[in-house]
């Protein structure tokens, strides 16, 4: 191979007693591919996070271009021609696309934009990738996959050289990541280099040229993908043996826990997210929500948990109306809810561990009398969760922040799961994991299940919703556009529902497009 165009050197990264990156050398060349792959709290992204400039390592170099990189910042990696597309979006919601694009571009010592100058670089770069997105749409109406988009050609009018992406398909529908990966190989193409964070094995085999492993902040090893398989990439990962949960069969006759019937609610943008959508859940029943982000599945989980309020038909709870009651009501009635987003509506990022577990729950007995928290149940209540959900953390006194994506996501799951609550609300809580972790909430999941509880259960990924799930409810434009026993359907016809070409209440195909990218006037790519 050629000259590299990033090295890594010894790199040592430490956040108090945690040890993010131990010696970690890597070597990355011009034109290709590079996975990352580990399990959560491996250290993937602290040590991208560094090359990026956002930390700054403790021990190591980073080589670019065969030149040291000394007191590494964002602008300077900006300036050497390194982007990255973090995993949670850094967009404006309420300004267009082009105005989020130009936030990012340098001034280039000017004091004022120059939105003409800067609209044809923007425009320069779309023609260069062949890519057609609507530059005055807002942010908050664009789909998920879309704002990925955005956020990707943001980085793109930074001229990059190396464009590092974090778990950049974790919320597409896989006719988005066929387009994705098609435009990854047209940019390494030119001579360009990517780096591409993800826990998706598949994903790694079919668009890498060579794959990383880290576990536990060391370098495992350095592979050609064309020369391992998904088992040999496992086991370098985990270290150990994955068992897959069995999905028993129950009692099909059990009590209706939820019915929703006529359901209407609004997005933040006033448009209709949910059209009359009516469904039920029994005691022992997970009902999958299929659904490409924005048909209305977001909307619906704040319905239920009580974030959003219902313009219009009924939620009831074993027979008892509880339209639009507050989450503090809910919580009451032994609901339980994992949000899609665990930074903003799930914990509290500064807060420490102990205190994260304690959300929603603090003003009752025993965790707290009167006005007075019980520290000591508390803080063995939380070393409790911390073994039973094996969450790696030095002490329940750091701050949750500085835990991996999927040691927050568990810590949430243990707070939520163990009111052993009734009625539970999944939305996305696989979503970044690695295979471990995302098998470690699967099991829990079947264990509410198994105990009684109604579930739902909302994702974007077809497989999972098919490995947990006793029916499935397809969205799509805020409408149940089929529901049916999971035995009874099959995935491809999810699929097709899921982008709008079939429905099967009408029971034929129909002739909208099958991406939700074309109805808002942006072509898909």
């Amino acid at each position: 191979m050629n000259i590299p165009m990033l090295e890594l050197d010894n790199m040592c990264k430490y956040f108090s007693r945690v040890v993010a990156n131990d010696n970690v050398c890597l070597k990355i060349y011009p034109g290709e591919i590079h996975a990352l792959l580990g399990e959560n709290g491996s250290g993937k992204t602290t040590l991208m996070n560094c090359v990026y400039g956002l930390y700054t390592q403790d021990e190591g170099r980073i080589i670019w271009q065969g030149k040291e990189l000394k007191d590494n910042s964002i602008l300077t990696a900006i300036n050497n021609g390194i982007g990255m597309v973090h995993q949670h979006f850094m967009l404006v919601h309420n300004l267009t696309v082009l105005e989020n694009i130009i936030l990012g571009l340098p001034s280039n010592g000017e004091f004022f934009i120059n939105n003409k100058k800067a609209s044809e670089k923007v425009r320069a770069v779309l023609e260069e990738y062949k890519l057609n997105i609507d530059l005055e749409a807002k942010i908050w109406d664009l789909p998920v996959g879309l704002q990925q988009w955005v956020e990707i050609i943001k980085v793109l009018c930074l001229d990059v050289k190396l464009l590092i992406l974090d778990e950049p398909t974790a919320s597409l529908t896989p006719e988005d990541v066929k387009g994705l990966f098609k435009f990854l190989e047209v940019f390494a193409s030119k001579g360009n280099s990517v780096i591409l964070i993800t826990h998706k094995l598949e994903e790694v085999l079919r668009v890498s040229n060579r794959v990383t492993v880290l576990r536990d902040g060391k370098l495992i090893k350095t592979l050609y993908t064309a020369e391992v398989d998904k088992q040999v990439l496992v086991d370098l990962m985990v270290g150990k043996e994955i068992k897959i949960a069995e999905k028993k069969e129950l009692n099909k006759n059990n009590e209706v826990v939820l019915e929703v019937k006529d359901l209407e609610a609004n997005k933040n943008n006033g448009m209709k997210a949910l059209k009359g959508v009516s469904f039920n859940v029994r005691s022992g029943e997970v009902l999958g929500i299929a659904g490409v982000a924005g048909n209305g599945q977001t909307e619906l989980a704040e319905v239920l948990c009580g974030l959003r309020s219902a313009l219009g038909g009924t939620v009831h709870l074993k027979g008892r109306d509880i339209t639009n009651y507050s989450p503090r009501q809910l919580t009451e009635l032994n609901v339980a809810h994992i949000p899609e987003d665990r930074h903003h509506r799930g914990l509290v990022l500064d807060f420490s561990i102990k205190e994260n577990a304690i959300l929603g729950l603090y003003y009752r007995i025993p965790y707290s009398s009167g006005v007075k928290l019980n520290h000591n149940y508390i803080n063995s209540n939380t070393e409790r969760l911390i073994k039973e959900y094996s969450i790696k953390t030095p002490d329940i006194f750091t701050k949750i922040r500085l835990l991996s994506g999927g040691n927050q996501q568990k810590l949430i799951l243990s707070r939520e799961l163990s009111k052993n609550p009734d009625f539970i609300i999944l939305a996305q809580p696989t979503r970044g994991l690695d295979i471990g972790a995302a098998e470690f909430v699967r099991k829990e999941i079947l264990k509410q299940r198994e105990r009684g509880a109604a579930i739902i259960y909302i994702s974007g990924e077809i497989e999972e919703i098919f490995n947990i799930s006793d029916k499935v409810a397809v969205f799509f434009e805020g409408e149940i556009v089929g529901l049916k026993n999971i035995q009874d359907i099959d995935q491809k016809t999810v699929g097709l529902m899921m982008a709008g070409s079939y429905n099967l209440n009408e029971s034929k195909a129909h002739s909208k497009s099958s991406f939700l990218y074309e109805r808002k006037g942006v072509s898909r790519i």
